[in-house]
C-alpha cells in the first residue's frame, strides 16, 4: 500500500489496521478511553511544533492528529454510532450554520458582531439540546467545557462562560486584591498546621490568577509556559556558570545560586536594551 495525498487511503490503512486476524493487535486493542491520551499528547505536540516555529515538524504533527480523529472514528464506525463522513458532515453543518456572514444572508458584520451571533447561535444550539433531553448541567452557562481540558485553560473557559452572564468583576484591580485574599488564607492555614486546608487555597489562588490573566487579556497557558520557558534558561545559566567553576548544583549553596541566578536576570535585562 503506498503513501498517498488522498485522505481515502488513510482511512483504508486504518481500517486495515482495525481488521480482526489480519491487522495489527496492538490496534486492535485500542478503544476510545485507551486512545483518548495519545489525542490530547497529539495536540500538544501540534502546539509544541507551532511554538518552535517548525512547519515541517507541524505538518508531520497535524498528520499524527489527524491520524487520532479517523482512529476514533473508524471504532465509532465498527460500533455503528458513526464514520468518518459523519465526523466531516458534522463539522462543515456547523461550520455553515456558525457563519452565516459568509455563507447566509447576514453580510458585511463587524468582529463585534461576528461574535455576537456566534454565541448567540451557540446559545440556539444549547437550547435544541435541552429541548431533546439533555442534562442540565450539559445545558447551563458552563456547559461545553471538558473536564479533560488542562486546569489552567478550564479554569478560563469557565470564568468567561460565567462572566457572559455578568458574574464577573469589572477590572484587574479587584481581581488582584482576591488574590491577596487568598495569599491571606494561604498564610493562616500553613500556621495553624492545617495543610489539606492550605492545598485547597493554593487551588483557590491559581483559580484567581488565571481570572487575572484573563482581564489582562493574556492566555494563562501560554504564559505560564513562557514563565517555564525563562526558569529553565536561567537555570540552564546557573548550571553554565557553576560548570566553569568546576561546580555542580548539588555541591554549591542556594545562596551562590540566588546570586548566579540574579546575574542571568541582569543579563537578560541588558540584552532586551
Amino acid at each position: 500500500m503506498k503513501p498517498s495525498r488522498d485522505i481515502t487511503r488513510l482511512l483504508d490503512i486504518m481500517a486495515a489496521l482495525r481488521t480482526p486476524q489480519t491487522g495489527c493487535p496492538w490496534d486492535l486493542e485500542q478503544t476510545f478511553s485507551t486512545i483518548a491520551p495519545y489525542t490530547l499528547e497529539e495536540a500538544y505536540e501540534v502546539a509544541d511544533a507551532i511554538e518552535r516555529g517548525d512547519l515541517t515538524d507541524l505538518r508531520e504533527e497535524l498528520g499524527d492528529l489527524l491520524l487520532q480523529v479517523v482512529f476514533h472514528a473508524r471504532m465509532a464506525e465498527e460500533q455503528g454510532a458513526f464514520d468518518f463522513s459523519g465526523v466531516v458532515e458534522a463539522i462543515t453543518s456547523k461550520l455553515i450554520r456558525r457563519h452565516p456572514h459568509v455563507f447566509g444572508e447576514a453580510k458585511g458584520l463587524s468582529v463585534e458582531q461576528v461574535n455576537g451571533a456566534w454565541d448567540r447561535i451557540k446559545a440556539e444550539e444549547k437550547a435544541e439540546r435541552a429541548a431533546r433531553g439533555a442534562k442540565p448541567e450539559d445545558t447551563g452557562a458552563l456547559a461545553g467545557v471538558p473536564v479533560a481540558m488542562t486546569a489552567l485553560t478550564r479554569a478560563l473557559k469557565l470564568q468567561a462562560k460565567a462572566g457572559k452572564v455578568g458574574f464577573d468583576w469589572n477590572d484587574p484591580m479587584a481581581v488582584l486584591s482576591k488574590i491577596r485574599e487568598e495569599c491571606d488564607e494561604i498564610e493562616a492555614e500553613i500556621a495553624a498546621g492545617e495543610r489539606a486546608k492550605a492545598t485547597a487555597e493554593v487551588g483557590d489562588l491559581l483559580f484567581a490568577v488565571v481570572n487575572l490573566a484573563r482581564h489582562l487579556d493574556a492566555d494563562p497557558e501560554a504564559t505560564l509556559r513562557a514563565a517555564n520557558q525563562k526558569f529553565a534558561r536561567r537555570f540552564g545559566s546557573i548550571e553554565q556558570a557553576l560548570a566553569a567553576q568546576g561546580k555542580r548544583p548539588q555541591d554549591s549553596t542556594l545562596a551562590e545560586m540566588d546570586a548566579l541566578w540574579d546575574a542571568a536576570k541582569a543579563a537578560e535585562k541588558t540584552d532586551e536594551k
